[in-house]
């Protein structure tokens, strides 16, 4: 049998490659995709190697990451449970994806991960690899093999004389951690009354010891796409990674999220996601300016149910393709630039322009306008309240029994006949 593992280098692949051999009897081939984790991919396969892979695949995929996930996502607007900006879960099915493609590549007859059985992770990759592989066997170990601890997998390593290089052993938090953001989970964040420690955040100062004097980023667009800062243009992994290094000089981006896992239980993770916040908070307030309130409201209505589908693993469906393809019309008018001010933890829109403006002054000024007669509103709001006013009609003819007449008498009155 020939496996394609997910591969990290973490404890919990490093133990899944001799697991996977023991007792599928398998060859295993490692595969990891560089989304902007710490140390990339350097090292990982001698690490693969020495636990007892056959061959590791690696892949550069922040560019990709970046440009056909986050900013995606971050065009619709989705936020999930109000608050998380769904870091990890835009990096799942690009990883799948990449697996997916080794695993065809080299003839394998199942797929791997050591997402575990309680989590969100092992649908996204399970959908992944359904939707792009629906052929290939499914191995979970986390739902199969007697280890049930941190501390566990750390005992069954040292008895095959694996060597857990770069793996902390004491660590209390789990974390996953991108060019979007990074995450925290799991050790006293399971109480949640607990109040984060200071030390626990890896990314951003706290807000209290940020600069004492704001800092303004101008952030430009070209339909719904960030594609420069103050001016300057970048490409989507180098844009991301200066605004992640801006906001988090200034405490920006911190999340603090009891959220609804997809299989049905409550928890909770810690988020820090610098650069999103900050384009977050940008782009919503150019659309402001680019597109009407029939746009705006679709938008908050597609922005919801695609932060679920992200959220369930449903990426590679025509649900999504259909979504983002009704995002990139509504977004095609999102052109401009907005400024945002950094300070102390908060991201405020404080400009923005546009050549496609749908602000005109002449209109929204309190003052005098050749092209609006303020006389105008008067038919405008009786016409607009004749629903009502037929309404009270029908109460008020109800308790008087001649609702027919009043209400005919009222649409009359009004022009309606």
């Amino acid at each position: 049998m020939k496996v394609v593992l997910g591969y990290s280098g973490g404890l919990d692949t490093s133990v899944i490659v001799p697991w996977l051999r023991e007792n599928y009897d398998a060859e295993v081939i490692c595969m990891a995709g560089d989304v902007g984790q710490p140390g990339g991919l350097g090292g990982l396969d001698r690490k693969a190697i020495a636990t007892g892979a056959s061959a590791l695949y690696a892949e550069d995929l922040r560019r990709e990451f970046v440009e056909d996930f986050a900013f995606p996502t971050l065009k619709i607007g989705a936020v999930y449970g109000r608050k998380y900006l769904l870091g990890t879960a835009i990096a799942r099915p690009l990883l799948a994806k990449a697996q997916v493609e080794v695993a065809l590549k080299v003839g394998a007859d199942a797929l791997a991960h050591g997402c575990t059985g309680k989590g969100n992770d092992q649908v996204r990759f399970e959908l992944a690899y359904a939707a792009l592989a629906p052929g290939l066997k499914v191995v979970a170990p986390w739902r199969e093999w007697t280890i049930k601890s941190r501390e566990d997998a750390l005992a069954y390593a040292r008895a095959r004389k694996i060597q857990l290089e770069g793996v902390d052993e004491t660590k209390l938090y789990s974390r996953d951690e991108n060019l979007w953001h990074i995450s925290h989970e799991g050790g006293p964040l399971e109480d949640p009354a607990f109040e984060p420690e200071e030390d626990m955040y890896k990314w951003t100062v706290s807000p209290e010891k940020a600069p004492n004097k704001p800092e303004y980023v101008q952030v430009g667009f070209e339909g719904g796409v960030p594609v420069t800062v103050n001016g300057d243009a970048l490409g989507a992994v180098a844009l991301l990674q200066l605004l992640n290094e801006i906001g988090s000089r200034h405490g920006v981006g911190r999340a603090d999220v009891v959220e609804n896992r997809l299989v049905g239980m409550k928890s909770r993770g810690v988020y820090e996601t610098p650069g999103g916040t900050i384009l977050h908070t940008a782009i919503k307030d150019l659309e402001a300016l680019t597109i009407d309130r029939r746009i705006e409201g679709l938008k908050d209505q597609m922005a919801a149910r695609w932060a679920d589908m992200v959220y369930e693993g449903r990426w590679w469906t025509p649900e999504r393709e259909a979504m983002q393809a009704m995002s990139d019309v509504m977004s095609k008018n999102v052109t401009g630039s907005v400024k945002v001010k950094l300070f102390k933890g908060s991201a405020t829109a404080v400009s923005r322009t546009s050549p496609l403006s749908l602000y005109r002054h002449d209109l929204a000024s309190f003052g005098a306008s050749a092209t609006y007669d303020q006389a105008d509103a008067a038919g405008f709001i009786r016409l607009f309240g004749l629903p009502v006013r037929a309404q009270t009609a029908v109460d008020q003819a109800a308790r008087n029994g001649d609702a027919v007449s009043k209400l005919i008498d009222e649409v009359i009155e009004a022009g309606a006949l």
